[in-house]
């Protein structure tokens, strides 16, 4: 059994497919019904926002098993195969632990080092526990990776990353606009990066923002908390051309800011900032005059290089640290049934021998037969020790599984012994999984 993920997110599709592919409650708890059903499928949980979607499951087989989440996504979006399949991400096994850390560490949302992904990750594992859709293997995964979430904030300040970015782009347009004070600001996207950027520029006293976005809805949330406009993206061009400063943060697929609609700012520069992956702005504006164009990649040195820089890798370091952790226990799991039928089947063969010798010699006092029982018992156990020791050793390794089937080979386990022991694991894991998580707290 291995965890499969099935995905789509701000990384991979353009805002259109983003909302086209988002579920409410009632759709969300059919999509996990629907799931938990596919054959090869034992447990699901899915992790739905408003700028991903992610099917997490655990599985008998890959292929297959990758068909059928990812044709529920694209019926659930109402798209074509050709439309949304290349906007689809697959993780598995080792791969789908590491992308689950990083995404509730914080570091794949659209604003880097956000919180409130730990709070929708700890909702999609209570809701597949309520729906009985998560089993024992989800369940410690899931758990997991909400320590580590707030590990990595406990430890490190990775929320200010994404604010300190957005400081740092506007520190490089004012050598080009002078200060954001009294400036004409657009601001593109309504998600958590065009909240941040949108609350930078009202502190800083822009004298006019606007909120362009695809969803006017989204746009009017967002310019209404902070006194500022909305307009559709119909409007844009007219937004941008009476602009001072443009900041994208849509990350669609497709450039919505092109070089046409900036021109020839010489007689009143423009500071373009493109926030967005992937670009939202032609990059083909930044050569035309007056315009200055500030991009991820014009940041990056600089963002590495400061205290915000430092914490995002350091979050880095603790999700690989905690990944390593949590796939050495999970692999050194995965040879304990058979480590503990060994030492049951040794069991029995002392017990069998025991009751040879009490047929053979029938008046042996108990205080030798005593003696004689400690003896093989020692020898069973120092014969035992080393296969038993190494098998768990080399669990790290990426035969750990092939080595315990050759254990179970050389030493003729009975299978049914191996899986009677993962049975009985998995049981009482099972009990455990129907409690809602007592050391977390509400959601985000």
């Amino acid at each position: 059994m291995s965890v499969l993920v099935v995905g789509i997110s701000h990384n991979s599709a353009p805002v259109s497919l983003l909302e086209a592919a988002s579920v409410d409650i009632d759709g969300l708890q059919k999509l996990l019904t629907d799931v938990a059903g596919c054959e090869h499928v034992s447990e699901a949980a899915v992790i739905a926002t408003c700028n991903r979607l992610e099917i997490y499951t655990e599985v008998e087989r890959f292929h297959g098993s990758v068909e059928e989440l990812s044709r529920r996504i694209i019926e659930g979006a109402g798209q074509t195969l050709e439309k949304m399949l290349p906007h689809l991400y697959v993780h598995y096994d080792d791969g789908a632990v590491s992308h689950l850390f990083k995404v509730v560490a914080g570091l794949d949302s659209m604003a880097v080092g956000e919180g409130q992904i730990l709070g929708q990750a700890r909702s999609a594992l209570q809701l597949g526990q309520e729906m009985g859709t998560v089993g024992p293997a989800l369940n410690s995964l899931f758990q997991q990776a909400l320590r580590v979430g707030k590990r990595s904030r406990a430890e490190t300040d990775i929320d200010r990353a994404a604010p300190s970015l957005v400081t740092a782009s506007l520190g490089r347009a004012a050598r080009a606009v002078g200060d954001v004070r009294g400036k004409r600001v657009v601001v593109v996207g309504a998600g958590a990066m065009a909240g941040l950027a949108t609350a930078t520029v009202s502190r800083m006293e822009a004298a006019d923002i606007v909120v362009v976005n695809r969803t006017v809805k989204n746009a009017e949330r967002l310019a209404l908390e902070y006194s500022a406009r909305s307009a559709e993206l119909v409007q844009l061009a007219d937004e941008v051309a009476a602009a001072d400063i443009v900041i994208t943060c849509a990350g669609a697929s497709g450039l919505l800011v092109r070089a046409d609609m900036v021109g020839d700012r010489s007689g009143r520069p423009i500071a373009l900032i493109d926030l967005a992956l992937p670009h939202d702005i032609d990059p083909a504006a930044g050569s035309l005059p007056g315009v200055t164009l500030i991009d991820l990649a014009a940041l990056a040195d600089e963002l590495h290089a400061s205290p915000a820089g430092r914490e995002v890798l350091a979050v880095r370091d603790i999700v690989t640290q905690e990944v390593a952790a949590f796939l050495s226990a999970r692999r050194q799991s995965a040879v304990t049934p058979t480590v503990v039928a060994l030492r049951t089947m040794a069991t029995g063969v002392v017990d069998a021998e025991m009751d040879r010798l009490d047929g053979k010699l029938p008046d042996l006092d108990e205080a030798t037969r005593a003696e004689v029982l400690r003896t093989v018992r020692r020898v069973a156990d120092k014969l035992l020790h080393e296969p038993t020791v190494r098998v768990k050793e080399l669990a790290n390794e990426s035969g750990a599984v092939s080595y315990a089937a050759a254990l179970a080979e050389l030493f003729a386990l009975d299978p049914e012994a191996v899986a009677s022991v993962t049975r009985a694991e998995v049981s009482t894991a099972a009990t455990s999984v129907a409690k809602p998580p007592t050391h977390e707290g509400g959601s985000a």
